[in-house]
């Protein structure tokens, strides 16, 4: 079992691949994995502005990033 339960970047990273993919910039999660602003108070602010937007992936995302460690999403910033 890993850490508090942390969910493992191989898992995944297809997933934020493929968001990557629509979202060259990040979309609404540019200040976490565009910027490198990875404390949780940045995930939920990402969060937050996904539901404004109705970007839906981008909110599901942001709740995989709460799940991880800040050391995990700076990883995923470099896919």
């Amino acid at each position: 079992m890993r850490p508090n339960n942390r969910i493992a970047v191989p898992d995944v990273i297809d997933r934020f691949r493929s968001y990557k993919l629509s979202h060259p910039t990040w979309g609404a999660l540019h200040t976490v994995l565009d910027d490198g602003n990875v404390r949780n108070k940045h995930v939920l602010d990402c969060a937050e502005f996904a539901l404004e937007t109705n970007d839906h992936e981008a909110f599901e995302l942001a709740g995989l990033l709460l799940q991880m460690s800040t050391t995990q999403r700076q990883k995923l910033r470099n896919i």
